[in-house]
C-alpha cells in the first residue's frame, strides 16, 4: 500500500506542477526585472553615496588637521610675539635702570663735589679764623693784662714779654 499511495500522490502532484509553471516563470521574470530595474541601480547609488560620504569624511579630517596646524602656527606666532614683547620690555627696563643708575651716579658725584668744596671752604674759613685769632691773641693778652694788673706792672710785663 505504501507504493500505491506514493503513486497516487505523484499523480496528483504532476498536474499541480504543470499548472504552476507559468507562476514560476512569472516569478523568475519578476526577480530578473527586480535585479535590473531596482537592485543594481540601488546598489550603485549606495556605493556612490558611501564613496561621497567617505570622501567628505576624509576632507573633513584633512580640514581639521589643517585647522589644527594653523592653530599651532598661530600659537607659535603668539608665543614668539609674547617673547618679543617681553624682550623689548626687559630691554626698556634695563635702559631705564641704566639711566637711573647713571643719574644717581651723577647726583652722587655732584654731592661728593659739593661736600669736598664745603669741606675745603670750612677748612679755609677755619684757617682764616685761626690766623685771625692768633693775630688777635697778642692784642687780647695785652688788653686782659691791662684790665687785671695795675698799670705799672702791666706795662712792664707787656714790654718784657716781647
Amino acid at each position: 500500500m505504501p507504493v500505491k499511495a506514493m503513486d497516487e500522490i505523484l499523480q496528483q502532484l504532476v498536474p499541480l506542477l504543470i499548472a504552476s509553471v507559468p507562476t514560476i516563470l512569472l516569478f523568475l521574470a519578476l526577480v530578473v526585472s527586480y535585479k535590473f530595474i531596482l537592485h543594481d541601480p540601488l546598489v550603485k547609488t549606495l556605493a556612490e553615496r558611501r564613496s561621497r560620504t567617505e570622501g567628505a569624511v576624509e576632507r573633513a579630517h584633512a580640514a581639521i588637521a589643517a585647522a589644527e596646524a594653523k592653530a599651532q602656527e598661530y600659537e607659535a606666532r603668539l608665543r614668539a610675539a609674547r617673547a618679543e614683547i617681553f624682550r623689548v620690555r626687559e630691554a626698556r627696563v634695563k635702559t631705564w635702570n641704566d639711566e637711573r643708575e647713571s643719574a644717581l651716579a651723577g647726583a652722587r658725584h655732584a654731592a661728593r663735589e659739593r661736600v669736598h668744596a664745603a669741606k675745603a671752604e670750612l677748612s679755609a674759613q677755619a684757617e682764616t679764623s685761626r690766623h685771625e685769632i692768633e693775630q688777635g691773641v697778642d692784642t687780647l693778652v695785652a688788653d686782659i693784662l691791662k684790665a687785671v694788673l695795675p698799670a705799672d706792672l702791666s706795662a712792664a710785663q707787656a714790654g718784657g714779654s716781647r
